[in-house]
């Protein structure tokens, strides 16, 4: 994918002009449920959907009437005198169907009456409206309608295949690199893992990002996505709520695309009447908005409303909420009221807190998505399963290559450059790394010359470089000896580092146009710039009103943040980090990376973790020299940069938990630390970090670092880290990869 930045444009939603008119709750008879279907593709996402939405969609109820059309068509052919008369034949029972209250239908008219009928009768509406008909002598009405099928298993049955039609067109491209290729052609099996729920609050960690991708040499119970409601051996009760965890980039979001595009072809899930796939990012669009959850599903999923579908406990539905890291509500499961009433309007957060309690439709099934750092917002009474990504296993990496590049002799020969690094080949486990590598990787084969990347920091700048490098190639007639950065291209990036930090720090992932003018961003032009900012276009129905932008995936918009950080340092001394009483007295490099240091310790959800370890990446003169066209001055020495490791070993030593330890070892990796393995080591030793206390992606963090440092692996000494066994299986690669063990 050859951009840093998506537009979206979207439409009115219907729903913005219906009213709440939901006081009394109404009986519980009736059968029906909702679909819901994303807005906005997520940003954890290695490529973007980008697909045109083909079929039904909005244009559907033009083309056929809607069960709501075609009743309120009915009740506009009554006169003033019927009108009275149906809704009096409503307050009574109608085929075993309780009556609406009287209070509800005195101030009524046509259009409240049908919302009203819908969310008393649900898809029984139109055989409620004939069989009143019918009392009230308008037989040739009864006899039209009689033309709509009133038969709920129809109408359940004609919804689903328009939502499967349109969640289909959402999901089946992908955009990778500069074209859309179909899911289910590059979809690479990832591997997933099987915990459980005491997992939940005892990983806190924030981007480890690397785990290790080495054979396991002790036996993992591993699933599949199709599995992943399955209950494991043994256990009676049926999984209702499952998280899944996973670094930034690892394929969580992919994932739970292919499982809704499994349901939406028939090839699998059958047994679920709807998926409503819910990423938190457009949950937090609407937060400040008072929904019931029928109201909510209708507002992003019309498809539900106009079938007349209004209840949900009468047959299976999945909820998929996508990227719980990112979510800016606050989920207050201790004071929020509960709530049971799929009628009742509240705020989002307590819709949200009783839906994942199960005090909320618990016939319900969730699945939730998260990075490891965020874990922790939902009690572990709430999670059934929690299982985990992992990424891709070496013959996956080979896999995804080889389906990214159709040319065997091209895929052969990006392979055999990845082997030839072990840490690359080692971070190549995450998809998102896969990506940046192959669009990386392609461009230095042209040149034919560089070393390849080995850090996290390294691999980004490669990759920004070769954005610009094709946007000054594609559209500004440019050759491949020009600079990497004109002063164009060197404008644009400087204002969109400015918008991703400014939005980072705000906790945003989706911007509107106001924001990019704030951040000297021209819309016009921007749209146009292929290399680093292409705008996808997408008509799309429900919240989005307004064109909607995102970075094309969050650790892109961290790498960016963070240069903006060190770009506005280093030009003008400016710590953007310090807090505005101590900026004056905080203007050297040490203060900067001390304050990034310290600010990322104190994030409870671990968002600004690879911001760090970017921001430290790039205080290398390494890397500050493969952006020597966009940096017109260097910052930062060797004597900050020792400064530095040393703040952070402080830091290390004074014992936060173990996820923040990990990060600040994978921050020593970046600032190429050359005592980093000796810094395990002793932090081990001195009982600061417990292996007995290390949960399995903490060890698959701990060996991707050791695996991966500057450091030549001659001698490993074992016995520091311990004497367990579990400990010398968790650490056989790396004694596997050392000249000499002890």
């Amino acid at each position: 994918m050859s951009m840093l930045l998506c537009l979206c444009k979207g439409g009115d939603s219907a729903m913005d002009q219906c009213e709440d008119r939901e006081e009394e709750a109404p009986p519980s008879k009736s059968s029906g449920e909702h679909v819901c279907q994303t807005k906005a593709q997520s940003l954890e996402q290695t490529p973007h959907s980008a697909g045109p939405e083909p079929g039904p969609g909005p244009s559907s109820g033009e083309k056929m009437e809607t069960p709501r059309k075609v009743l309120l068509g009915t009740l506009e052919s009554l006169g003033k005198k019927e009108l009275k008369k149906f809704k009096w034949r409503l307050e009574e029972e109608v085929l075993g169907f309780p009556g609406i209250p009287k209070s509800r239908l005195e101030k009524a008219d046509q259009m409240d009456t049908v919302d009203l009928m819908l969310l008393y009768y649900d898809i029984n509406t139109i055989k409620v409206t004939r069989e009143v008909l019918k009392m009230i002598q308008r037989n040739d009405l009864e006899e039209k309608l009689s033309e709509t099928s009133s038969d709920p298993t129809d109408i359940l049955t004609k919804c689903q295949g328009e939502l499967k039609s349109i969640l289909k067109g959402k999901m089946e491209l992908i955009k990778s690199m500069e074209k859309s290729e179909p899911l289910n052609e590059i979809y690479t099996e990832i591997y997933i893992t099987r915990g459980d729920t005491t997992e939940v609050n005892k990983e806190h960690e924030v981007r480890q990002i690397e785990q290790a991708s080495t054979k396991r040499d002790r036996p993992e119970t591993t699933i599949r996505q199709e599995d992943v409601f399955k209950a494991p051996p043994g256990r009676g009760k049926p999984i209702r709520a499952v998280m899944t965890k996973g670094v930034a980039g690892i394929g969580k979001t992919v994932l739970t695309q292919k499982f809704t595009l499994d349901w939406a072809e028939g090839k699998a899930h059958q047994d679920i009447q709807f998926i409503f796939p819910l990423p938190f990012r457009e949950l937090n669009v609407v937060r400040e908005n008072k929904y019931s959850l029928v109201k909510l599903v209708h507002h992003f999923f019309s498809e539900t409303r106009d079938a007349g579908i209004c209840r949900f406990d009468q047959f299976p539905v999945v909820f998929i909420f996508d990227g719980l890291d990112e979510c800016r509500l606050p989920l207050d499961f201790l004071n929020n009221k509960i709530l049971t009433d799929v009628t009742e309007s509240t705020s989002v957060d307590v819709l949200l807190t009783n839906l994942i309690r199960g005090k909320l439709l618990p016939s319900a099934r969730l699945w939730i998505t998260t990075r490891p750092a965020a874990a922790n917002q939902i009690p572990t009474e709430c999670v059934d399963m929690v299982t985990e990504v992992r990424g891709f296993t070496d013959p996956q990496k080979e896999e995804y290559f080889r389906k990214r590049f159709r040319d065997q002799e091209q895929a052969d020969t990006i392979i055999s450059h990845i082997k030839t690094s072990r840490s690359l080949h080692i971070m190549c486990h995450i998809p998102v790394f896969c990506w940046i590598s192959a669009s990386v990787l392609e461009d230095m084969l042209k040149t034919e010359g560089g070393e390849l990347p080995k850090t996290l920091t390294e691999m980004y700048i490669h990759f920004l470089v070769v954005q610009s490098k094709m946007k000054n190639i594609k559209y500004d007639g440019g050759s491949e000896t020009d600079p990497d950065w004109s002063p164009e291209s060197r404008k644009m990036m400087e204002s969109l580092g400015k918008l991703a930090f400014e939005q980072l720090q705000k906790g945003n992932l989706i911007f509107y146009e106001p924001n990019l003018r704030e951040c000297g961003i021209d819309i016009k032009a921007a749209s146009v710039y292929s290399g680093v900012f292409t705008q996808v276009f997408k008509e799309e129905r429900g919240m989005y009103k307004n064109t909607v932008f995102c970075f094309v995936h969050l650790s892109v918009q961290e790498f960016l943040a963070a240069l903006h950080v060190h770009l506005t340092f280093i030009n003008s001394g400016d710590n953007l980090l310090a807090p505005c009483w101590s900026k004056v007295f905080r203007r050297k490099p040490k203060h900067l990376y001390q304050s990034a240091v310290d600010q990322a310790l104190q994030s409870p959800k671990g968002h600004l973790d690879l911001f760090l370890r970017f921001l430290l990446g790039l205080s290398l003169q390494t890397n500050q020299t493969l952006l020597n066209d966009l940096l017109t001055q260097t910052g930062s020495s060797s004597q900050t940069n020792q400064k530095t490791v040393e703040y952070i070993r402080k830091k290390i030593r004074k014992n936060p938990s173990l996820e923040k330890s990990i990060n600040l070892f994978h921050c020593l990796n970046e600032l190429n630390d050359r005592s980093l393995v000796e810094e395990i080591q002793q932090s081990l030793s001195s009982g600061s970090l417990s292996t007995d206390k290390l949960s399995p992606a903490q060890w698959s963090a701990l060996v991707f670092i050791l695996l991966s440092s500057k450091e030549d692996l001659d001698v490993f000494d074992l016995q520091k880290y311990s004497a367990s066994e579990e400990a010398l299986l968790r650490l056989l690669p790396v004694v596997k990869a050392a000249r000499k063990a002890l």
